[in-house]
């Protein structure tokens, strides 16, 4: 019931006009800190289109920006953050972030690379009492509409570590996926930016779309 109420709030935020054509909208979180926040500017368009088409999920076609500290972000099922550098949250932007992944949201962080140290420690500030935990190859994120039973894909090579998919869990929900080493966001982009190989470009996106799949329709 939490994240219906989160979706139905994401209805009334897509505006008037928009309402009776698409859902809800998701959106990119910009963090405090000097980290490239706005990185892979074809990513989320991508995968919005590529979910629409596959899962038809009718998801408003460009994202928004939300910044952590905002009751603004409370009005999307799904927020993605990405980059390569220093993040930090203030005091109420971690309190604010708690509220919402307690009542209903849902973050992915994916490491663009140079990330892990910074993620790790302000979402310690945002769930002192959680860890991030390894997620097992059978955990539902891998298999909604497309089974990945290896876990994530690899797209970059980064430091040539095996990909890992990492979680908090609330009260038994996965609240929050960290991709690590294994670059997501990137494989959604446009193939003309880093010339990904088509079957590797697809896999990121199958798995970006079970993520959305998972946050909008997992309670």
């Amino acid at each position: 019931m939490k994240r219906l109420l989160i979706l139905l709030i994401a209805v009334g935020c897509v505006g008037s006009a928009a309402q009776a054509q698409y859902a809800y909208k998701i959106a990119k979180l910009k963090y405090n800190g000097g980290g490239d926040w706005y990185a892979n500017k074809t990513s989320l368009p991508n995968l919005i289109k590529f979910a629409n088409a596959n899962l038809r999920m009718n998801i408003f076609p460009e994202e928004d920006i939300v910044e952590p500290g905002s009751p603004d972000i409370f009005g999307y099922p799904f927020v993605h953050m990405t980059g390569h550098g220093n993040v930090s949250f203030s005091d109420a932007d971690a309190q604010n972030m708690r509220r919402y992944l307690m009542s209903g949201g849902f973050l992915h962080v994916d490491d663009n690379y140079g990330m892990d140290k910074f993620i790790r420690r302000e979402m310690k500030k945002v769930f002192p009492e959680l860890n991030f935990v390894e997620l097992p190859f059978n955990h539902p994120v891998y298999q909604q509409k497309f089974k990945f039973a290896s876990g994530l894909p690899k797209v970059h090579e980064h430091d040539g570590k095996a990909p890992q998919g990492f979680g908090l869990i609330y009260q038994g929900r996965l609240i929050c996926f960290y991709s690590y080493e294994c670059d997501l966001g990137n494989g959604w982009e446009d193939q003309s930016v880093y010339n990904d190989p088509e079957p590797v470009r697809q896999q990121a996106l199958r798995m970006g779309a079970n993520l959305l799949q998972y946050a909008t329709t997992t309670n």
